[in-house]
């Protein structure tokens, strides 16, 4: 039987993958950052599930405003790093599960969540940029990957609570797949950030580390968080964060912290990570 063994959330910050596409992890600016990945990497270097579940927003590179669905799995065997507009990144080809996707996508429509189905996408850095933060630059990644996007781009939004419910099936429908493999799900984008308007560059660090706070100790908390808190209190991007909900819904009750980290700024952006582990 499959078995989910921790979530990680974590932002998915663009300017992340240019400073380690282009050798500028050692700069000022961003040596503090890659500082506090490594023990973050250290974790997933001995934790490699069989698949990732990774949960992310594509930003109008696959899909369009016109054409943005609120919940997609992509069931293929390969995902295609998105050209963004300068090439797409020279990171590996992602590998998928088609088997472990198909039976979430029938175990969560049987769950009344209509799902959206993918063969073929491409994915972004809201994907791709996780994996690097994770798994540094390997000539391939070691697990495979099952790209699930929610829509935090195009309104109306899936509410915090809705991805927190999808979580829990997700976990339910986890534990009922009859392989015996190992999974990790994350939630990514975040924490706190605007890109536009009157308010561009704003974070709020008390906001985003009672988010943290609430992953570990009360998610329900932060299921209850409405678009308009989001929006207020941590920016309009800091509506991503309801992608952290899905992946803390999938794990039990009880989890244990490994490994928390923040940093600010990055690109304008407050960065956060947080590895939890199933407490059995």
């Amino acid at each position: 039987m499959a078995k989910i063994i921790a979530g990680m959330g974590t932002s998915h910050v663009p300017g992340v993958g240019a400073a380690m596409d282009n050798g500028k992890t050692d700069e000022a600016y961003w040596q503090p950052l890659f500082t506090g990945f490594a023990p973050l990497r250290e974790w997933h270097k001995n934790n490699v599930p069989d698949v990732n579940i990774i949960v992310f927003n594509d930003h109008a590179t696959s899909y369009s405003l016109d054409n943005y669905s609120t919940f997609t799995i992509g069931v293929g065997e390969e995902f295609t790093p998105a050209d963004e507009g300068w090439g797409p990144r020279k990171v590996p080809q992602l590998k998928g599960h088609p088997e472990l996707a198909w039976h979430l996508v029938e175990s969560l429509m049987a769950e009344e969540f209509d799902m959206a189905v993918a063969a073929s996408l491409e994915v972004d850095h809201g994907c791709t940029v996780p994996l690097s933060i994770a798994y540094d630059q390997p000539d391939e990644w070691p697990a495979a990957v099952i790209p699930l996007c929610v829509n935090v781009i195009q309104h109306p939004l899936p509410t915090a609570l809705r991805c927190y419910k999808l979580g829990q099936a997700i976990g339910r429908a986890v534990a009922s797949f009859p392989d015996d493999i190992t999974v990790g799900i994350w939630g990514t984008g975040g924490l706190s950030h605007q890109l536009g308007g009157e308010r561009a560059g704003v974070v709020n660090p008390e906001f985003d580390k009672r988010f943290l706070d609430n992953l570990t100790a009360d998610p329900e908390a932060n299921a209850h968080i409405s678009h308009t808190e989001f929006i207020r209190d941590a920016g309009c991007e800091g509506i991503e964060m309801i992608m952290w909900n899905v992946m803390r819904g999938a794990l039990n009750d009880k989890v244990n912290e490994i490994y928390r980290f923040y940093h600010i700024p990055v690109s304008a952006t407050a960065y956060g990570a947080i590895i939890l582990e199933n407490n059995e």
